[in-house]
């Protein structure tokens, strides 16, 4: 007995490891509350993560740490949230895609109101900020498989600052805010700019290339790693500042299309599923440079 007992407890140990290897992130919400364009996760200062399009489209949800998802508020007819910013702790931006928009709102009034409105946009899709309030916008055109850049000024002006580019998705500022992250989806490229105080952007490189899957959202890390979203091949890719894929997360569903950093430590990554209309979660090594950002706006350490 003892001949058959050992081996077949060995290869349940190692079928064990191998399926927890893999499944290396949990659910924060229920499938299919959100609809197939659930993204833009994003927390505040006290840790309720919020998301787009909950239930039906047009939706922001508002999940506080323990408990389930609810509506937060509803966007004006005919807005459509996608990348969801916190610029203080009391506002956060968000990329209406449908409405050509940039909104603003008030977390304590909830109130809505456009911050920039600027119809030539093929549609603002993702959002990046700075410290003094310089925002970013990734804007793709999917049908030609084009897409530029612009920088919307604290004051809510826009200009492009990037034309001709692939299909420009996720977006994000380094925590020194010296350099500017954005990925094409279609292209597969990471490119990374310069960027000046100003929100002037120049010495474009490519940081990495894929070779399959796709990307959507992006954060960064304080250590100054990258998070990059691989929508359609079920994964997160940590890419270091130098380029190099340092870890990959694996995924529950494919089609993650974003991520931002919470918790208590500011270590818990939620991610976005399109396929399965939920968050998912993970730990990672590094707390998020938004949560030291907002803790900075807060006077905290």
């Amino acid at each position: 007995m003892m001949r058959f007992c050992y081996p077949s407890l060995y290869l349940f140990v190692l079928l064990f490891s191998a399926f927890t290897a893999n499944a290396q992130t949990s659910d924060f919400t229920p499938e299919h509350e959100f609809t197939k364009n659930c993204e833009g996760p994003s927390v505040d200062a006290e840790g309720n993560v919020y998301a787009v399009n909950y239930a039906i489209d047009g939706t922001i949800a508002e999940i506080p740490r323990r408990n389930r998802a609810s509506i937060f508020l509803t966007l004006p007819k005919g807005s459509t949230g996608n990348g969801i910013r916190f610029g203080t702790a009391n506002t956060f931006y968000v990329a209406d895609f449908t409405g050509h928009n940039v909104l603003k709102v008030n977390l304590q009034t909830k109130q809505v109101s456009v911050y920039c409105n600027e119809p030539s946009m093929n549609q603002p899709n993702d959002l990046a900020i700075t410290r003094s309030g310089h925002i970013f916008c990734s804007d793709p055109n999917w049908k030609e498989g084009t897409g530029q850049l612009w920088h919307v000024s604290p004051a809510g002006k826009a200009r492009i600052i990037a034309p001709n580019m692939g299909t420009t998705n996720g977006i994000e500022v380094s925590p020194d805010e010296k350099t500017l992250y954005v990925n094409e989806s279609i292209q597969l490229n990471v490119w990374a700019f310069d960027l000046a105080a100003d929100g002037t952007i120049s010495n474009k490189r490519l940081l990495i290339k894929f070779n399959d899957g796709g990307m959507d959202g992006m954060r960064c890390d304080n250590a100054g790693n990258l998070y990059i979203t691989r929508h359609g091949k079920g994964e997160v890719a940590i890419v270091s500042p130098q380029g190099k894929v340092i870890k990959t997360i694996t995924t529950k569903g494919k089609s993650v299309s974003n991520i931002c950093f919470g918790g208590k430590k500011g270590r818990t990554c939620y991610i976005t599923l399109q396929d399965r209309g939920c968050l998912e979660t993970f730990k990672a090594d590094a707390p998020g440079r938004e949560w030291v950002m907002m803790r900075e706006f807060l006077g905290k350490k």
